[in-house]
């Protein structure tokens, strides 16, 4: 089958699958609900209005209550705002077009607010998002359309395996004494490269700052503008950060995930409301927006005149707006020409106001968490692409087991990786991991090339402690409980705080409570996730602590390190079932967020049944670090 129909086919199989539990969500679900699982602000309160472009209202709200749910709510994202008095009959539809903080904008397609708007009862549900999906969508049609064509499909030949990647030779290797070997490797290799270079960043490797300094020689070698695109809007926000640090003109296109002034400065928003002609664009916005009030005084029911008068006005607001976007469109390609570098979503490389752009480089980091179809956004705006990222850590989330089964799961840094090893270097070099902690995971997924750096190879919380421990719970009863989907294990939970408690109490003769080591509690278990925090909550030895203890799963870990991790393996039952712990990319992660100490609790038993885990309870007795939880039952 052809390679870009198969993306497409499982593209439409993840886009259905994720349409159907959206709808299942939101369809029987109260306004209460919904809110909890973060597709709702309710309730909100209107803050202002102005018009925008075409014949839209943007209007700004705020949420009022329960402002410390996480939701979904992101800029770009169609969004409809409702009247919980009769959501069914009073709704309008519209994209958000600003969120930070408890504040956002919509974007509404109409010229002024119904009446319902006034009665209370407001709020906002983001909808399912067809937006990125048809972006992704259309890549992949124009990448199979541009397959035939010369030169447009070099890039995309070697992408898909047909053709090999090609290097200028003789250029003098780079040299930068921030970075190590490895690193300067790797920035070697991306201005030599033609089409394609790849960074394997294992954790810790510093990755980002290699990314950062390879940006900047870019810009050094040809001076043209770069693009700089990562999956996550926190991904995005760090990168635009580092090269801002750099002293690059950096552009960041989207709203930033991090309210940061820095990050804001850096947001077109922010640009443009610090450029020359902004004065002129206020004084027409105002003057429109006083056509648009006049306007209002005249309601639907009046006499012919009153309503040709009301349309006249609104004629003039509009004509008045329609010099506002070009004005505001000089700006945006007068600001857009002078940025050296542009950072964006995946997706966002194809907001509007960079869309018709096109870059000689495009740098793709976290590509190992990207979706393969979004990468053929920015790809197609590129002469040649740089991955960075690491394939040995989690992959994309994806809604479909079947769309990953089939193959939607491999990334494009997968495949490259395989394809074109000449591409890549491997980051050797690590800044977070005592050496015993790494070791494993180094020899499992790395070839054994990583080694730590002699700042951290030895580090310990203490002069007589251990960095590595696996506690066997083996034969103590400790069994596993299903709770819906998930699986829940609460004597080992119990036992862990136990563990953690011991510890804490050894670590005060040694820490001060404000330089206190940081810990983190992870499971690959949502429901055991649940059952810690509670228990976290009645450890009352623990509680001055609580400030340095995050408990999370082991996904929202990904990117994140702590002096101290604690793993809850939860899975122990007689039928040696070990369900998506065989998923190794996932405990690859969990294994290496611990700088100085990993604690890993688990029964031998139900784990040994894969070979991975087996072989790894072999590397704690070879590195004195396998102890049965029996030794402490009396404690």
């Amino acid at each position: 089958m052809d390679y870009f129909k198969k993306q497409l086919d499982l593209l439409k199989t993840e886009r259905e699958t994720d349409r159907k539990s959206y709808q299942q969500m939101t369809e029987t679900l109260s306004v209460a609900e919904r809110r909890a699982n973060g597709l709702t602000w309710y309730p909100i309160a209107i803050r202002g209005s102005e018009m925008s472009r075409g014949d839209y209202l943007t209007v700004e709200v705020e949420r009022t209550t329960h402002q410390d749910i996480p939701h979904q709510l992101r800029f770009g994202a169609a969004a409809v705002l409702f009247s919980n008095h009769d959501r069914k009959q009073d709704h309008l539809d519209g994209t958000i077009s600003y969120q930070g903080g408890n504040r956002l904008k919509i974007t509404l397609r109409t010229d002024e607010l119904p009446d319902w708007a006034s009665d209370g009862k407001l709020g906002i549900d983001v909808l399912f998002d067809d937006n990125s999906y048809d972006e992704m969508q259309s890549a992949l049609k124009q990448a199979d359309a541009l397959q035939d064509k010369t030169p447009e499909n070099k890039l995309i030949k070697i992408l898909t395996g047909e053709k090999k990647p090609a290097f200028h030779t003789g250029l003098p290797p780079y040299v930068n004494p921030r970075l190590n070997a490895s690193q300067q490797a790797a920035v070697s290799k991306i201005l030599a490269a033609n089409d394609l270079a790849i960074v394997h960043g294992p954790p810790g490797t510093g990755k980002t700052t290699t990314l950062v300094q390879a940006i900047k020689a870019l810009i050094q070698q040809d001076r043209k503008q770069i693009l700089v695109v990562a999956p996550s809007n926190t991904a995005v926000d760090l990168l635009s950060e580092k090269l801002s640090d750099e002293g690059l003109n950096v552009l960041r296109v989207g709203n930033p995930a991090r309210v940061s002034e820095r990050l804001m400065s850096l947001t077109l928003d922010s640009k443009i409301s610090e450029h020359s002609s902004i004065k002129e664009i206020k004084r027409l916005k105002k003057q429109a927006n006083e056509f648009r009030d006049m306007a209002h005084k005249y309601k639907r029911n009046f006499g012919k005149a009153e309503r040709e008068q009301r349309k006249a006005l609104f004629d003039e607001a509009r004509k008045i707006m329609k010099e506002v976007g070009n004005t505001e469109q000089y700006i945006i390609d007068d600001l857009i020409a002078k940025a050296q570098v542009i950072t964006a979503t995946l997706v966002g490389a194809n907001h509007y106001t960079v869309k018709h752009l096109q870059y000689d480089t495009v740098v793709i980091d976290e590509a190992g968490q990207a979706l393969e179809p979004a990468c053929w956004i920015p790809i197609l705006k590129a002469q040649k692409v740089v991955l960075a990222g690491d394939h040995c850590q989690l992959p994309p989330t994806i809604k479909s087991d079947e769309a990953a089964r089939k193959g939607l799961s491999t990334t494009l840094l997968e495949k490259c990786t395989a394809l074109h090893p000449e591409s890549v270097t491997l980051l050797e070099e690590q800044y977070r991991m005592h050496e015993t902690i790494m070791g494993y995971s180094s020899a499992i997924f790395y070839a054994a090339k990583l080694k730590a750096h002699a700042s951290v190879a030895q580090h310990l919380l203490f002069s007589t402690d251990s960095p590595l421990s696996f506690v066997d719970t083996a034969g103590c009863g400790f069994d596993e409980k299903s709770e819906g989907t998930s699986t829940t294990n609460p004597e080992e939970a119990a036992f862990l705080f136990k563990h953690l408690t011991m510890l804490v109490t050894e670590l005060g003769a040694h820490y001060q409570p404000k330089d206190f080591p940081t810990v983190a509690v992870i499971s690959p278990y949502k429901q055991q996730i649940q059952l810690l925090k509670e228990q976290l909550l009645h450890s009352p030895a623990l509680l001055p602590y609580a400030d340095r203890i995050s408990v999370n799963t082991i996904d929202s870990f990904q990117g994140q390190e702590r002096d101290i991790v604690y793993i809850s393996m939860t899975r122990s039952n007689t039928e040696n079932k070990i369900g998506f712990l065989s998923d190794i990319r996932r405990m690859n992660v969990a294994m290496t967020r611990a700088r100085k100490k990993l604690v890993i609790i688990g029964d031998s038993g139900t784990l040994s049944q894969l070979g991975f885990y087996a072989d790894f309870i072999s590397y704690a007795e070879n590195n004195n670090a396998y102890q049965s939880a029996w030794e402490f039952m009396d404690m």
